[in-house]
C-alpha cells in the first residue's frame, strides 16, 4: 500500500502548491521556463493536474498542459522529505495514464538541469534531446499599451540593468528586500502580511546613482519605466496641475508600470503658507494623485530627490510613501567597484588602490567621468607619440585632479541630517 495518495487538483489545493513550489525553487534554485503565475493558471483552469497527499498535507504535485497529441510538463514540485522515494516516478506514471486516455502521445517537459523532477523523468523512460536551444522572447506589452507608453515618453528598459550596478551595495541591498522582493514574490510577501510597495522615495547628494537604481528596479521586475519631467510640462500652477492629472490618468490604463519623478522638489517643494503661492495647487494636486495611484495593482511611483528638507511636510507624511530610503556616496569598496567597471581591461596597468584613495568625494557619476577622461588622456598620447603604452595610474590620476567632486562637505552633512529625521525603511 502506498504511503500517499494520488487525485486530481482542487482549488482548495492553491495555498499549499504555491508553498510546496517555492520551497523546491529555494531549496534548489534553478531556471524557470514555466512561471508558477502560468502553472497556476494551468492547474485552476482545468488541466491536466495530479497531487499526492499523505493525510492532509499536500507532498507532490505535477502540471501538464494538453497541444492536441503533445503535452508539456509544465512543474514537478515535491516535498523535501519525500524525493528520491519513487513520488516523482508514481506522479508521472498517473499523469501519463490520464493523458493517454485524452489521446496524447507525445510527452515533453523543459527542464533546467539539476531541476526536481530530472531523475524521475529518467526513471519513467524519458530521454534528453541533445542538439536543441531554447529561445523564448517576453513580450510585456500589447498593442494599446505599447502606443500609450510612447506618448508618455516611456520604454520598457532591457534586462540585466540590476545585475549591472556595480558598488553600492548597501544601498542596492536595501531596496532589493524593501522594494523588489515584495514585488516579485507577491505570493510569498502575501502569505506573511508583507504588502508590496507602492510609492517610494530614494534620497541623495547629486550623481550618487538614483536614477540608475530606478531604472534597475524597473528592468528586475520587467514593467515598463516612464519617466516624468517637471520641468517639461505646462509651465504655471494651473497647467502643471491639469498636466499631471491628465499623466496619471493614463499611467491608470496601463498594465504596470514604473514612475519615476526626478527632482521631485519641482513639484513638492515646502509650501510658503501665503495664498497666492503658484506652488499651492501643484503640491496639492500631487497629494491627491498620489493615493489613486497607489490603488492600483503593479505600479511603483519612485521620488527622487537631492534633499528631503526641500519638500512639503505633508508629501512625506506616513501612508504616502512606504519607504524613504538613501542612496548616499560610494565608500571604499564601491568606489574600487566602480573604477573596476569603467576601467574594464585598463585595471590591469593601474594601481587601483591610488584611484580610490585619490576618488574619495567621488560619486559614480564623477568616478565615470574621471575614467573616460582618463582613457581619453591616454588615447590621445598615443596618437601623437604612438609608443603602444596602455593608459596608466598617472592618467587617471591626472584626470582625478581635474575633475570637481559632487559632493562637498555641506552636502554630506545634510544628507546625514536628512537620515537622522526623516528615514523610513
Amino acid at each position: 500500500m502506498s504511503l500517499w495518495r494520488l487525485r486530481e487538483f482542487h482549488d482548495d489545493d492553491l495555498d499549499q502548491a504555491i508553498r510546496l513550489w517555492d520551497h523546491g525553487r529555494r531549496s534548489a534554485p534553478s531556471t524557470e521556463v514555466f512561471p508558477v503565475s502560468e502553472v497556476v493558471s494551468a492547474a485552476r483552469s482545468g488541466e491536466p493536474t495530479i497531487v499526492a497527499v499523505v493525510g492532509e498535507e499536500l507532498v507532490g504535485m505535477v502540471v501538464a498542459r494538453l497541444e492536441g497529441e503533445r503535452a508539456w510538463i509544465l512543474l514537478l514540485a515535491l516535498s523535501g522529505g519525500w524525493r528520491n522515494r519513487g513520488l516523482g516516478s508514481a506522479l508521472i506514471t498517473e499523469l501519463e495514464r490520464r493523458l493517454r486516455a485524452a489521446g496524447v502521445r507525445r510527452f515533453g517537459a523543459l527542464l533546467a538541469p539539476g531541476a526536481t523532477g530530472t531523475t524521475a523523468l529518467e526513471h519513467c523512460d524519458y530521454r534528453q534531446v541533445s542538439g536543441l536551444v531554447y529561445f523564448e522572447k517576453l513580450e510585456h506589452l500589447d498593442a494599446t499599451d505599447a502606443g500609450l507608453l510612447t506618448e508618455l515618453g516611456g520604454r520598457v528598459l532591457p534586462a540585466g540593468l540590476w545585475e549591472r550596478l556595480a558598488g553600492m551595495h548597501e544601498a542596492k541591498d536595501t531596496i532589493e528586500r524593501r522594494i523588489v522582493l515584495p514585488l516579485v514574490e507577491p505570493e510569498v510577501a502575501d502569505r506573511y502580511g508583507v504588502s508590496p510597495p507602492k510609492a517610494v522615495i530614494l534620497f541623495g547628494p547629486p550623481g550618487t546613482g538614483k536614477t540608475s537604481f530606478a531604472k534597475a528596479v524597473a528592468s528586475r521586475l520587467g514593467w515598463p519605466f516612464v519617466e516624468l519631467f517637471p520641468s517639461r510640462m505646462a509651465a504655471g500652477g494651473d497647467g502643471l496641475a491639469a498636466s499631471l492629472r491628465e499623466v496619471f490618468a493614463d499611467l491608470a490604463e496601463l498594465e504596470s508600470v514604473v514612475l519615476f519623478i526626478d527632482e521631485v522638489e519641482e513639484i513638492a517643494a515646502a509650501r510658503s503658507g501665503a495664498a497666492v503661492d503658484p506652488g499651492h495647487g501643484v503640491t496639492n494636486e500631487l497629494l491627491k494623485l498620489i493615493p489613486a495611484f497607489r490603488e492600483y495593482d503593479n505600479r511603483l511611483m519612485i521620488c527622487a530627490t537631492n534633499s528631503l528638507r526641500t519638500l512639503d511636510a505633508a508629501f512625506l507624511r506616513p501612508g504616502r510613501f512606504d519607504y524613504i530610503l538613501p542612496v548616499g556616496p560610494p565608500d571604499e569598496a564601491a568606489r574600487e567597484a566602480i573604477w573596476r567597471r569603467y576601467l574594464d581591461s585598463a585595471v590591469r596597468t593601474v594601481d587601483l588602490g591610488r584611484l580610490v584613495d585619490a576618488s574619495a568625494m567621488f560619486t559614480p557619476a564623477d568616478i565615470e567621468f574621471a575614467a573616460r577622461k582618463g582613457a581619453q588622456r591616454a588615447f590621445e598620447r598615443e596618437v601623437s607619440a604612438r609608443t603602444g603604452a596602455p593608459a596608466g595610474t598617472d592618467d587617471y590620476l591626472a584626470a582625478i585632479a581635474d575633475t570637481r567632486p559632487t559632493l562637498t562637505e555641506a552636502a554630506l552633512t545634510a544628507f546625514h541630517e536628512d537620515i537622522e529625521h526623516h528615514l523610513r525603511t
